[in-house]
């Protein structure tokens, strides 16, 4: 179980520095993301790797906590829920943004469904589910597959994809930290998140969640960290509005 949050020294650092000061002019425009996944190693990795690529502009302004806690998916949305209140206190500061990482694995039907259904329709709170695995979302890289598989296909899949890109010899590591760079070197975001959204649309009005394999939902985590930066210069000033050009001294017509 995971119990009080502790932030090093390297965190306190960075969480002091001048964006989280509650005195900035600015801090209104920034977003604090908490990413609680299941897994202690694989999405944790991923989502380290996709945070340090994200577009300039959006890390200026945007901080993101990612926490493995290697809870079953019954018990994870609650501790989910326990670690942004301990994070919260640490940093003084309210996270406006809890994602919530799972797969249907071996869990029960009933525990997936409840989980998800938990995270429905929550202002800051959402899920980004896969069944089967998270390594879905990898093949969706690709390929669209609508079939399901277990989890030993997937990792032959997963080689076979990049071994046919040109990455000779390629064997799938669970809890690589290359993951998101190979992925994107060899394979498409666009696509997957392309793939991943057809299969939403393949299971549209359905509500037992553990029927749809595959199926997975990290698209939207993916699309709404990337949509950060665009979010972002929304809410900038346009240089030359009449407001801004008064500001500066210059003559309106």
């Amino acid at each position: 179980m995971a119990g009080k949050i502790k932030l090093n020294n390297a965190d306190k650092q960075k969480f002091a520095f001048k964006g989280f000061s509650r005195k900035e002019n600015f801090r209104s425009k920034r977003r604090f993301f908490l990413i609680v996944c299941e897994g202690e190693k694989t999405e944790p990795n991923y989502f380290e790797s996709l945070k340090d690529s994200l577009p300039k502009g959006v890390l200026n302004v945007c901080a993101f906590k990612i926490d493995g806690t290697g809870h079953n998916t019954t018990s994870l949305v609650k501790e989910a829920k326990k670690l942004k209140k301990s994070w919260e206190k640490e940093i003084d500061r309210q996270i406006d943004r809890l994602w919530v990482v799972f797969d249907k694995d071996s869990f029960t039907a009933q525990s997936f469904n409840s989980a998800i259904q938990q995270c429905l329709h929550k202002v800051d709170m959402a899920c980004a589910w896969t069944n089967e695995a998270f390594e879905l979302w990898y093949l969706l890289h690709f390929n669209y597959y609508n079939t399901g598989m277990s989890r030993t296909q997937y990792q032959s899949k997963i080689e076979e994809n990049f071994r046919s890109k040109g990455l000779v010899g390629y064997e799938y590591k669970k809890n690589s930290t290359e993951m998101y760079k190979i992925l994107n070197q060899y394979g498409s975001q666009s696509n997957a998140i392309k793939n991943a959204r057809n299969l939403e649309i393949l299971y549209a009005g359905q509500s037992n969640f553990a029927n749809q394999n595959p199926c997975t939902m990290v698209h939207k985590l993916v699309e709404e960290l990337f949509g950060l930066e665009e979010e972002i210069n929304l809410e900038k000033p346009d240089k030359n509005t009449p407001s801004t050009l008064a500001k500066k001294g210059k003559v309106l017509n």
